[in-house]
């Protein structure tokens, strides 16, 4: 188990480029196995889970070619169905919950799937009703083997059909588009999610020769085509990396240019953060943030403390509201986080306390963050990182510390972040891979 000791204190100064998104990517990559055609992908994440998903489509026969730092091509023009039977394939499978997304691919254009429970982060439970409930909708059936968390699928007959999903799922919707563009008819999609990583989904299946519309909205119509052809395809910036540096610049008081941050896609990100109080400016497709020695949360309009909760798109990211947590403990202000997705995601605020913050967590989805303007410094502990989100926002808050910190169990970073303390490093922080 690798860990990171950080010395903190330090302001960094600079330029960051942001990596391509992992969210989009899982599915992207998933995609790929849709057509025999050769499909080109630029902006690819180097990180763990993107490299695990690209390590298992070679093992089942898409032939992967590297073609530089952030590109590659894919060919699915001999896949290995044997290789779905193997021990090896449920257990690669089972550690990457990303490849959940290669089953909508797999029925659609060979009518059968398995696999084994999908793993991930430990943030609490992660259903996948969603996913199913749409591939029985396009006739698929399926068997679930509790002995050996096994999911057997049968899809060689899949027709268009209406649904309304009970939840807008990210991972959900994109199985169920990717399994009904070579679905006979048409399939409706109501109560689809319709984030920008989703948007670029359909967009790439479009160029490919799908017929999907709606895009953008919670009610994608797709009608079914034979086949689809290669294409070529570049990936968006990392939103939550984005979000990480800008609370990190404010944490640090540091002085920072996110280059290409393609802000119109964005959302309310922004906006969100300039509520805590953070200044910035857009420069084309860049944000600069100054570095503030005070930044002051807002209150809502009546002076009520200001809450800010995750919602599906366009309403604001979960996967932020660790950093909005550990960026309030400096501020000056209250205000009360509400994670009402997950409820083990505030499980690390126990180390922001050790730290010095001052934080009441009221229950496993809410927390009330108390910043006190600086006063009192987070001073360096040793602590662990539950998961990807968590384990960036310890790592911003140990950069902001007085003393020295040891994060142990950064394997969980890496999931997310691609080689995030030699970027850090370059901007003047002092982080030590132990």
């Amino acid at each position: 188990m690798a860990s990171f000791r950080v010395k903190g204190g330090n302001h960094l100064k600079g330029e960051i480029i942001p990596q391509g998104a992992k969210n989009e990517a899982l599915q992207i990559l998933c995609a790929v196995l849709l057509t025999p055609e050769k499909v080109t992908i630029h902006k690819i994440p180097n990180i763990r889970d993107v490299n695990k998903l690209i390590e298992l489509l070679g093992d089942m026969g898409v032939k992967v070619t590297k073609l530089g730092p952030e590109s590659y091509s894919f060919q699915a023009d001999d896949v290995n169905l044997d290789y779905l039977e193997t021990d090896e394939f449920l257990q690669k499978a089972s550690a990457l919950r990303g490849s959940v997304m290669i089953l909508g691919p797999l029925l659609a254009r060979f009518g059968t799937g398995k696999l084994s429970k999908p793993g991930g982060d430990k943030i609490g439970r992660r259903r996948m009703d969603t996913h199913f409930f749409g591939f029985q909708k396009l006739g698929a059936k399926f068997r679930y083997d509790s002995k050996n968390e096994i999911f057997h699928i049968d899809g060689k007959h899949l027709k268009g059909a209406y649904m309304l999903l009970d939840e807008a799922s990210v991972t959900g919707t994109a199985n169920i588009v990717m399994a009904a563009v070579l679905a006979e008819g048409k399939t409706t999609i109501y109560n689809a999610a319709c984030e920008p990583y989703l948007q670029q989904l359909c967009d790439m299946l479009n160029r490919m020769g799908a017929k999907i519309t709606g895009v953008g909205s919670n009610l994608l119509n797709i009608e079914g085509v034979e086949k689809l052809g290669g294409t070529e395809h570049k990936m968006l910036p990392d939103m939550i990396e984005i979000g990480s540096f800008i609370g990190l610049a404010a944490m640090t008081q540091s002085e920072i240019t996110i280059k290409d941050a393609q802000i119109h896609r964005l959302g309310i990100i922004p906006d969100t953060f300039k509520r805590m109080g953070i200044h910035m400016e857009f420069r084309g497709d860049d944000i600069y943030i100054p570095s503030q020695k005070h930044y002051e949360i807002e209150t809502f309009i009546d002076g009520s403390i200001l809450t800010i909760a995750d919602a599906i798109w366009p309403g604001f990211t979960p996967d932020l509201l660790s950093i909005v947590l550990v960026t309030a403990t400096q501020a000056k202000g209250t205000v009360l986080v509400h994670q009402k997705m997950f409820e083990s995601r505030l499980f690390f605020v126990d180390k922001l306390i050790d730290m010095g913050a001052q934080i009441i967590l009221c229950d496993p989805h809410r927390a009330t963050v108390i910043g006190l303007d600086r006063k009192y410094p987070l001073r360096g502990i040793r602590m662990t990182s539950p998961d990807i989100r968590a384990g960036v926002s310890l790592l911003i808050a140990a950069l902001s510390a007085n003393g020295t910190s040891i994060i142990d169990n950064i394997e969980q970073i890496d999931r997310g972040y691609q080689f995030i303390d030699q970027r850090l490093n370059a901007l003047g922080a002092e982080i030590e891979r132990i």
